[in-house]
This record gives C-alpha cells, structure tokens and sequence, in this order.
C-alpha cells in the first residue's frame, strides 16, 4: 500500500487550471484527496471527475479562503488533513502600475492570495502537530523574487505573493521540529486563463508543486522552489 493512502491533501483553487491537475497528481501519488471550491457544484464537478479518472473517492469541499465560517465547517467534515495546497488565487491588477494601481483591487489580492493561505495554513496546523507530520506547501510566483525583480506590471498580484514568501519563511520557523515542512513553489508561467500564452503546461506545473506535498521527513523547510525543482533564492 502507498504509505499516503491513508492521508488526506487539501487543495484549494481546485477547480482553476492548476488546481485540478494539482488534485489529480495527488491521486497518482496515493492521496486521498479533497477538491476545495468556492461554489458546492463546482467543488462537486471536480470530485466526481477526478473520482471517475482515478477510481477510489475524491471529495469535495465548498471553501472561500477569506471566509472562516466555510474553511471551519468544512475542516469539521473534512477530518483530518496532513497535505495543504494552498492554490487558490486571484490576478486583478495586470497591466496597471504601482503608482495608479485601484487599491480595492489590490486588497482583494491580499486577501486571497496572502491571508487566505495563512488562514488556511491556521486552521490545519493543530492537526499537523498532533500528529507530528504534516506539509503546507504554498503556490508563489516568479514576479514575487526579490533577486530575480518584483515584477511592476501586476502590482497587487507582485506584493500578494512576495507576502505569501514572507509567511512561508516565518510558519517555517515557527513549526521547526514538528515534522511539519512549510515551502513555496514558483510554478513558472503556466498556460492559464491568467498566462494563456505560456509554455508551460499545467500538468508539467503540477508535478514541481506536488513534490513538495511528498518531502522525506528530512527535507527542506522554508524553501521557495524553482519550477525545476531546484531552490532559489527569495
């Protein structure tokens, strides 16, 4: 028996273009996996065509990253979950520039893309510790590298995932010695509806993302990875 098939990775952003080949990774790895929306169906689309590729039973979450209320009720039914994908995310500011960019824009960035992935990193971590294992692993971005440049052309979307690097270097430190690893990945520019004219294809994305889902106990933490596999320098 694959040693993850008795544990359960959360993605959330299940249904984007990531999120889904995210999910199905994770079921070729042996997880048992629960798909996170924000509408029920559409949670319920994802499960049920993951479940029919895969055999087995893919559940569905209905989950809003800046809601509470949803991340608690469902976390009640969920059980317990051992790998968070924290995936979901919002671009809203592409080509505006850091000096007229719409703040209200910006704000919902943040809120989804920085705290909603420190909420959800919060609500799984007491669960982790119990069981003294456990892996968050949070989808970054390129533009959000200070050694390679913060990327000025999607400001919000810029600041959102460098805060998002932030967290994870500081939840790193916090959870040292738990066996709970907490990393970053830059997936690359994936083909998306955000990058629709990227190279790279999500299923490729999906398996840099993933591997972090399955360090050895031993690995890194507080990393932030190339899409190669390789770390880079925040």
């Amino acid at each position: 028996m694959n040693p993850d098939s008795a544990r359960t990775a959360l993605v959330t952003g299940a249904n984007g273009d990531l999120g889904m080949p995210l999910a199905a990774r994770l079921c070729e790895e042996g997880f048992g996996v629960v798909v996170a929306a924000r509408a029920k169906d559409t949670a319920a689309a994802v499960a049920d065509e993951l479940t029919a590729r895969y055999g087995g039973s893919v559940r569905p979450a209905v989950i809003d990253v800046t809601d509470p209320g949803t991340i608690e009720a469902a976390l009640a039914a969920i059980g317990p979950v051992h790998v968070l994908v924290n995936n979901a995310g919002v671009l809203l500011t592409p080509g505006r520039r850091p000096s007229d960019a719409d703040l209200a824009l910006v704000e919902r960035e943040l809120a989804v893309n920085t705290l909603g992935a420190w909420r959800m990193a919060q609500a799984v971590l007491p669960g982790m510790f119990r069981r003294g294992w456990g892996r968050i692993v949070n989808v970054s971005s390129g533009t959000a590298s200070f050694t390679y440049g913060l990327f000025p052309g999607t400001p919000g979307y810029t600041v959102s995932k460098a805060a998002l690097n932030a967290i994870t270097v500081i939840l790193a430190r916090d959870t040292e010695g738990t066996g709970v690893l907490v990393n970053a990945v830059n997936p690359g520019r994936v083909r998306s509806r955000m990058c629709p004219d990227a190279q790279r294809t999500p299923q490729d994305a999906a398996r840099s993302v993933v591997a972090l889902a399955t360090l050895a106990d031993d690995g890194p933490t507080g990393a932030f990875f190339r899409p190669d596999g390789e770390i880079m320098t925040w």
